[in-house]
């Protein structure tokens, strides 16, 4: 029994001895673990380019018409007929409306008339005068009397005077019964129906019409108690917007005091769409001092008629234009504690960081000063974890530059 015991502490004991020299071959001969490489960042790029770039200055610009008349009666009378399609195109000296012209018609005969009396007493005065001249001659009338009929014939051509005047004013009073167009244009909704009475001073007697009431709130201070219609000048068109006074300052030397018209662009606010390209046409006389702007106003062909009274736009002031300026998009540029920088893509996809001085953005472009040649290439996205001597991998290359808005 005690020999039984020995041999299996033995055999445990060589077991255990052999369990251990496996563990130790093991734990020396393992291999060592392999070191991962770095790995790199994904990140879209961009190339630098050469490329013209224009300075300019954005603003929000109204719309309005270069010209806009409201159109009044000048005489009293009712309105016989509208002679206008509401919304549609209008011609200088198409006529808009007809005012009844019985009653100034019948005044022109009355002064006519008048006016071929008194003429014809200034031909006897004048007869008279001829005769009494004569009779002077042969002494056979006093001075005085002759004298007298030498006024007789004046106050006679005074009265004829009088008399072409009022036949003039009639003629005129007759003539404006036609209510005409002073500028080709627009027509808004009309004021007025046939058979409204208007007076001269151009508001309605009679109670307004429909369409009348919908246009109450028109431009130009027309109410729907006064006026016939409107008329907006809309090719060219006016697009109204303010700049701070430091642009202004850039835009008067850019300009040279506005002697040298320079390119205005209206964009869409909705889709950002180019609608017209312009120039600028006037610069108020004064800064605001409650806003420290000045309102400038640029002139549009308006062609298409794209633009239209009362919409707003956003507009685009070209100042000059850099050539073979260095641009790339703006989202390439960093701004961190020591200025702005870029992330130039170095040898072996390695990203560099690059400080740069910015010149200029215009929309999705900036303009590089200093920093920057073209024809390197920048990253563009995926700088957030990006630093000196990343490895990078190039995700999507897109289109050197970025489009302007």
């Amino acid at each position: 029994m005690a020999t039984r015991q020995r041999r299996t502490r033995w055999i445990i004991a060589g077991l255990g001895g052999l369990a251990l020299i496996v563990i130790a071959f093991i734990v020396l001969h393992k291999k060592p673990a392999k070191t991962q490489p770095p790995r790199a960042v994904p990140v879209a790029v961009a190339k630098a380019t050469a490329q013209d770039f224009p300075v300019s200055i954005t603003a929000l610009g109204a719309a309005q018409a270069w010209r806009s008349d409201t159109i009044l009666a000048q005489v009293s009378g009712m309105l016989l007929s509208v002679n206008f399609t509401e919304g549609g195109y209008v011609k200088a000296g198409q006529v808009l409306a007809q005012v009844d012209p019985s009653s100034y018609r019948a005044a022109l005969t009355q002064t006519e008339g008048q006016l071929q009396h008194d003429q014809a007493v200034l031909a006897e005065a004048r007869i008279d005068l001829a005769r009494y001249l004569t009779l002077l001659k042969e002494d056979s009338i006093s001075r005085q009397q002759a004298e007298d009929q030498v006024q007789v014939v004046k106050q006679d051509e005074g009265t004829v005077k009088v008399d072409q005047g009022a036949v003039d004013n009639a003629r005129v009073n007759l003539s404006r019964c036609r209510i005409v167009s002073p500028i080709s244009g627009l027509a808004g909704v009309r004021l007025v129906d046939p058979g409204n009475l208007v007076s001269g001073g151009g508001s309605i007697s009679s109670t307004p019409s429909t369409s009348a009431a919908t246009s109450a709130a028109a431009p130009g201070g027309a109410s729907s108690s006064s006026g016939i219609v409107i008329i907006n000048q809309i090719q060219p068109i006016g697009v109204t917007f303010t700049v701070p006074e430091g642009d202004f300052q850039r835009l008067v030397a850019a300009s040279n005091h506005f002697t040298r018209p320079l390119p205005v662009q209206a964009f869409s606010q909705e889709t950002n769409a180019l609608l017209d390209t312009g120039q600028l046409r006037i610069a108020d006389n004064r800064v605001d001092p409650t806003t420290g702007t000045v309102e400038l106003k640029a002139s549009f062909p308006n062609a298409g008629k794209s633009l239209w009274a009362g919409q707003f736009v956003n507009v685009r002031l070209t100042l000059q234009t850099i050539s073979h300026a260095t641009v790339i998009p703006v989202g390439a540029v960093n701004r961190g504690p020591n200025g702005q920088f870029v992330f130039v893509v170095g040898a072996g996809n390695k990203a560099v960081m690059r400080p740069v001085t910015l010149a200029s953005t215009d929309g999705q472009t900036a303009m590089i000063q200093s920093g920057l040649q073209p024809g390197e290439t920048v990253v563009t996205d995926g700088q957030m974890t990006l630093k000196n001597g990343s490895l990078i991998r190039v995700a999507r290359t897109p289109p050197a530059g970025a489009a302007n808005p």
